[in-house]
């Protein structure tokens, strides 16, 4: 089963490398929505086997019929039709991605190749920051086709933006749109234009003062988690925000979210993964779409790049990768 599964004598296989908060929050969104079996892998004993056993054990209050493996053998992941990494360091407060980026580059990168080795047709993903970076080394690292690498982090920081449109505005925030481009960092570009209530934009919803307080916080929307938790990040909306990404490929729903995705001359940039809206099915991103931005939008896009670029040129030299 090396594609997302037809079968329907076999559920698809999903791996989750990192049996953190992120990591063993995601197995469970995604066995409890009934969308793949997951073998869950760390490298401390007992850590997988013990949260596999956990989850099992409340399958018949939840009402799923998925396997959950736990394990330190990256042997039991063979055959996944999508492997996620969320393996490294959380963030401490006062601490950038960038900070992350040596102790996690090596955590990242070894987790990939081993996975793919075993896994060689999966769709890899990565949800370990700094993400736009190691979701580029990691594709440096595999040798994969860059549409079957994806990096977690627009849809996180567009629903971090969507939540703070609704808390504004009291409206559900369901009902609300919110694009974000860029890094997943500080220089992230929301885009209020492209971002609506019930199709209605929030640029005619509330002023730009205020529409420029809720971009400010959806930039600092993660280390204001950290902030408040002092002892690690976010856990809970990462992990729902890639569990949605998993269910597009493995439902082949085609679904246009934002994500860290290669580009080859879309907007005006080359050989990086930075956050655009892109589709996501069964081979990963289909497609880039390239919305019209205005000439401030796509420099503020561009100089989120450089940031990402400088950073995968300082990985790149430290690592001894070409």
């Amino acid at each position: 089963m090396n594609a997302p599964s037809t079968s329907l004598s076999l559920s698809p296989r999903v791996t989750v490398i990192g049996a953190g908060k992120v990591g063993s929050t995601l197995t469970q969104r995604v066995v409890e929505k009934n969308l793949a079996d997951v073998v869950l892998l760390d490298i401390v004993e007992g850590l997988p086997q013990g949260i596999a056993l956990d989850l099992t054990q409340a399958q018949g209050l939840e009402l799923h019929n998925k396997k959950i493996i736990g394990t330190n053998d990256f042997a039991d992941t063979a055959e996944s039709d999508v492997v996620v990494i969320t393996a490294g360091l959380p963030r401490k407060p006062g601490m950038s991605r960038e900070d992350l980026l040596q102790t996690n580059a090596k955590i990242v990168l070894a987790a990939a190749k081993e996975a793919i080795a075993f896994s060689p047709k999966a769709i890899l993903m990565l949800v370990t920051n700094p993400l736009d970076v190691l979701t580029y080394l990691a594709w440096k690292a595999t040798g994969l086709p860059p549409h079957r690498v994806i990096g977690m982090a627009g849809v996180l920081d567009s629903r971090r933006l969507q939540t703070f449109i609704a808390l504004e505005l009291g409206v559900l925030a369901a009902d609300i749109q919110a694009m974000v481009l860029g890094g997943h960092g500080d220089l992230m570009v929301p885009l209020p234009r492209y971002s609506t209530v019930s199709g209605i934009p929030i640029t005619e919803l509330m002023d730009e003062q205020t529409i420029a307080k809720l971009v400010d916080r959806t930039r600092n929307g993660g280390a204001e988690i950290v902030k408040l938790l002092k002892t690690g990040g976010a856990y809970f909306a990462p992990a729902s925000s890639t569990c949605l990404m998993v269910e597009a490929i493995l439902h082949n729903q085609s679904r246009l979210l934002p994500a860290a995705a290669y580009l080859d001359g879309q907007y005006g940039l080359h050989d990086i993964f930075i956050g655009v809206p892109c589709r996501l099915g069964a081979t990963g991103v289909e497609s880039v779409l390239e919305l019209q931005l205005t000439e401030a939008e796509k420099n503020a896009l561009h100089t989120s790049a450089e940031s990402v670029r400088e950073n995968i040129k300082m990985a790149l030299a430290s690592l001894n990768m070409s």
